[in-house]
């Protein structure tokens, strides 16, 4: 069995691409297919609007387009088929528009399967594969995953979330996520982790991961994808609400990818884009230089 310590931290593989990661960032698009997301609050529900948004964030600069049909958090209850229903005909329409690659949000097997049969190549797991045929069906399409921390799982409300040892056990979960995933027979260049900032995190506990991107990407071996776009921790630490987060949100994608984080999901596909070009070209020229 392959050490996910040994392996790269910015390798990965995307499809039939290889990406070097070491100075370039990758920005996934969030592209809800849900009617009550806590930021967009299904302003692009109806699929008309759904395509003029996913059209903008291709325009954007997207390199990946994330499609979910349910929010992460507690809500109204949406059964396998109104899943099936949201996400499968979205991924069939964007197959026929762009030529971006198709991540699907979800921790059901059966909604990836579904997708990767039309063209989805890339599951994005906030269960932590919680779903036993999930990994088996992302080795059957050679997909690439994101494995995610929850201590809990999703939908559910976890307020008051207690840890001995915050940095130390995300990094093991994760650590274990990996592992998991290859012996199950996924290519170990197609997985990377995600902290799971506000899942099972108090904004405090959010915060502190965040800064504790090195380390846990480095413990696990695999490119770290940043999930912050105007989430509640950094509302609660700037005192800001939701639609303020814009400036916040940039500054934690800029904190992440010089702390190694390299693939971000985000609402502001633009000015992600303009901030991490930047970025981007200093820390190529520091390398030059070195």
């Amino acid at each position: 069995m392959i050490s996910p310590s040994s392996m790269s931290a910015f390798t990965f593989k995307l499809g039939d691409s290889e990406m070097d990661l070491q100075h370039r960032g990758v920005i996934v698009g969030i592209l809800n297919r849900t009617d009550d997301s806590f930021f967009d609050k299904g302003s692009y529900f109806a699929f008309d609007d759904f395509l003029k948004k996913a059209e903008t964030l291709v325009s954007d600069g997207a390199d990946i387009l994330d499609v979910g049909g349910v929010k992460a958090g507690p809500g109204r209850e949406i059964s396998l088929d109104e899943e099936v229903e949201r996400v499968v005909p979205a991924v069939v329409a964007l197959r026929g528009r762009f030529d971006v690659p198709i991540s699907i949000d979800t921790w059901s097997a059966a909604v990836l399967e579904a997708s990767a049969r039309e063209g989805a190549i890339m599951g994005n797991d906030i269960s932590g594969f919680a779903d036993p045929r999930y990994l088996e069906v992302a080795s059957k399409y050679r997909l690439s995953l994101v494995a995610t921390h929850i201590r809990l799982a999703p939908r559910i409300a976890d307020p008051n979330p207690i840890y001995s040892d915050l940095v130390g056990e995300v990094s093991a979960f994760l650590h274990q996520r990996v592992e998991i995933a290859l012996e199950a027979g996924v290519d170990p260049l197609r997985v990377v982790i995600d902290c799971g900032l506000d899942l099972g995190k108090t904004p405090s506990q959010s915060i502190e991961l965040l800064r504790a991107s090195s380390k846990v990407a480095n413990f696990a071996g695999r490119p770290l994808y940043l999930s912050a776009s105007n989430k509640g921790f950094l509302g609660e630490f700037f005192g800001l609400t939701v639609d303020r987060r814009r400036e916040a949100t940039l500054m934690a994608t800029l904190f992440g990818y010089m702390n190694g984080a390299r693939l971000f999901r985000v609402h502001d596909v633009k000015g992600t884009r303009r901030a991490l070009h930047s970025v981007e070209r200093i820390a190529g020229a520091a390398s030059v230089a070195s």
